[in-house]
């Protein structure tokens, strides 16, 4: 009866949601006042009812009831409890009730805590966030039902994808999709705001925190896919301009350029249609990036669908979405005002260059992404990957980057070069200097060496903004943006080392042969079998010298599971401060000997590293913020009360 009660629950769910859109519009028409008190309850028992419906399916996997088509064909009952559970979102339609879980969960705490906005925008926000949900749960029910009984039970079941069985595919799946609703709600409010015509700084302070999160959740998901394809798949890179890569690229770059708008918003009470125009393309990435992966039409291992009804279903979701979006935005936009005007070289100056440059590389990525299916569609097959993407990407990159250096040095409003003349110099001239000494010594190509001069400027000019100030004092964002800033320049150093740095070896070696690559030498002692709770191994046992010195062993697999029948390549990494050397076992050949690949690979960690100070800039930002909006509440409060109470003073003085 578990799945029965988890149907029974998502569809009083979606009844919810109906109410709720119903409650949202009809509530703003004159007369509608006794139909609108019903938006918020709404939202908060569809909450409920919704992840009650989620926890029952997580229940199915955890027992590994095999009466469930979805648990018979996602779970094993050999698995490890973490990936039963994470088998729950490993597919289709699991992920999409995550996403709808995520989503009620969203709206339940917004109709909760929310009280800022006035009353009509609230309820416009609700019912644009029901509508969205409401075709989630339309696609579950009628196409992707997760709670679907089979009419016989199998004996076992088939038994998640092997390269889904990690422990970093456990979170970063779920971490994508809150992220990917929080932009969902930034878009109701957009739309909200449009339909009421109150795009205002109050409307902006309230959407910033959902922004800010969906931004720090996109940055640690994307940080965490790119580690798990960079060790589990066992190739050595960590990006690869694949579709489905880029489907949470998109999203996160619109999510990059939405969130410095809304702050200038907030703040300046400037670039309001900038602000309306990136929440709807925001919302609408994460949308392209659910056709893509959901629909059928890519062939990833993210890529779940394979129904052309299901990815017929998505693509009528998307064009009502966007479609609709679109059409509010274009009949509306007329009615945003202007806001305040700055000058160009200002700190607003500076974040329109950064929207701007977003703007263009998420357009370069959206038509590298999408040329090749639409080619494809005329029976022409293209395959668009770095060559494109890297030199045409750093067109606007370079640039960006520059605006990043010297855009906190910027004061609101209007700004002199002269004040900033000393640091902008020191900055130019440090980057001229660390080109022509990396060409000098190094001779690498053009694009990793402007990605290291550039790294070393965005590095500087993050911690220029303290210079002068009072560390103690300064506000959590100021330091959530300085270490969001630093985290890019970390980031964007590791990028350019491992490529301009890294070093290959592909041999076939026999036990005991001493293979060197860069500052390594790895001797292959023994290859033996092992066995795991659901596949058996070859595994190498390889030693380790750095510069002569022996300093680990090093043991890669070459993995077989049974359940469903896999091979995959477990890869052993060996990390030193200055990089990590990646080591991958391959097949024996008839003369006996063993496949090795190794990869010297200098200061690729420190692209996850800085993940993850982009991440933690991010949270210090979001904490500093939110603090903020609670001090004010509680002094406008504050401030009311003392009002309230002399006017009460006042009346009983004239009594």
């Amino acid at each position: 009866m578990i799945a029965e009660f988890g149907l029974v629950a998502l569809w009083f769910a979606a009844a919810l949601a109906g109410l709720q859109l119903f409650a949202g519009f009809l509530g703003l028409r004159e007369g509608g006042e006794g139909i609108a008190v019903l938006a918020r309850p709404a939202a908060l028992v569809q909450a409920l009812l919704c992840g009650l419906s989620f926890l029952m399916l997580l229940w199915l996997f955890a027992r590994t009831d095999l009466s469930v088509a979805l648990v018979a064909n996602n779970s094993h009952s050999a698995k490890p409890m973490i990936f039963k559970l994470s088998g729950a979102w490993g597919n289709h339609e699991g992920s999409m009730l995550l996403w709808v879980t995520v989503m009620a969960l969203a709206g339940g705490l917004i109709a909760f805590i929310e009280r800022r906005l006035p009353e009509r925008t609230m309820l416009a926000t609700l019912g644009a966030q029901a509508f969205v949900a409401l075709g989630f749960y339309a696609f579950l029910l009628f196409a992707s039902n997760p709670f679907e009984r089979l009419a016989v039970a199998p004996a076992e079941g088939n038994g998640l994808n092997p390269l889904l069985q990690d422990i970093g595919l456990a979170f970063h799946p779920p971490t994508l999709y809150f992220g990917y609703v929080g932009l969902s709600v930034a878009f109701s409010f957009v739309v909200g705001a449009l339909l009421t015509r109150q795009v205002t700084p109050e409307f902006a302070r309230v959407m910033r925190p959902w922004v800010l999160g969906a931004w720090v959740l996109l940055t640690l998901g994307i940080a965490a896919g790119s580690y798990w394809a960079y060790y589990e798949l066992g190739w050595g890179g960590w990006w690869f301009w694949d579709p489905v890569e880029n489907a949470s690229l998109m999203p996160w770059l619109a999510a990059t350029a939405l969130l410095h708008s809304v702050s200038v918003l907030a703040a300046r009470d400037a670039l309001r249609a900038w602000t309306v125009m990136l929440g709807v393309i925001a919302f609408s990435m994460s949308m392209v990036g659910t056709f893509l992966v959901r629909s059928g039409i890519l062939t990833s291992v993210h890529a779940f669908a394979v129904d052309p009804e299901r990815g017929s279903f998505i693509l009528a979701l998307l064009a009502l979405n966007i479609g609709g979006a679109l059409a509010i935005f274009a009949t509306r936009a007329s009615t945003v005002a202007e806001g305040e005007r700055f000058s160009i070289l200002s700190r607003e100056g500076g974040l329109v260059i950064n929207n701007v440059a977003l703007s263009a590389i998420l357009g370069i990525v959206l038509l590298g992404t999408l040329y090749p299916l639409l080619t494809e569609a005329f029976d022409v097959r293209v395959s668009v990957g770095p060559p494109y993407f890297n030199p045409v990407g750093a067109i606007f990159l370079f640039p960006m980057l520059l605006a990043l250096a010297i855009g906190p040095l910027l004061r609101w409003r209007q700004d002199s070069f002269a004040r900033i003349r000393r640091p902008v110099i020191a900055l130019a001239v440090t980057g001229v200097v660390a080109v022509i000494a990396l060409w000098a010594i190094t001779g690498i190509g053009i694009l990793p060496l402007l990605g290291l001069a550039l790294a070393l400027m965005v590095a500087i000019g993050s911690v220029l903004p303290l210079r002068g100030r009072s560390l103690r004092r300064l506000p959590l964002s100021v330091w959530g943006m300085v270490i969001a800033h630093l985290g890019v320049a970390v980031t964007l150093f590791g990028m350019a080392s491992d490529t301009a740095f890294q070093k290959e070896r592909l041999v076939a070696v026999n036990v005991g042969d001493v293979v060197e690559v860069g500052p390594w030498s790895a001797q292959l002692e023994a290859v033996s079998p092992v066995a795991g709770p659901n596949w058996t191994a070859i595994e190498a046992r390889l030693s380790l010298r750095y510069e002569g010195t022996e300093v680990a062993m090093a043991n890669p697999q070459a993995r077989s599971f049974w359940s469903p029948p896999t091979e995959t390549s477990e890869v052993a990494l060996t990390t030193r401060w200055n990089g990590q050397l990646y080591t991958a076992l391959g097949n024996q050949a008839e003369d006996g000997r063993w496949q090795l690949r190794l990869w010297w690979k200098p200061f690729v960690t420190w692209i996850w590293y800085g993940g993850l100070l982009i991440g933690l800039g991010g949270v210090l930002a979001l904490l500093g913020r939110v603090s903020g909006d609670i001090r004010r509440r509680v002094a406008d409060r504050k401030i009311a009360d003392r009002r309230a109470d002399e006017a009460e003073l006042a009346a009983e003085t004239a009594s």
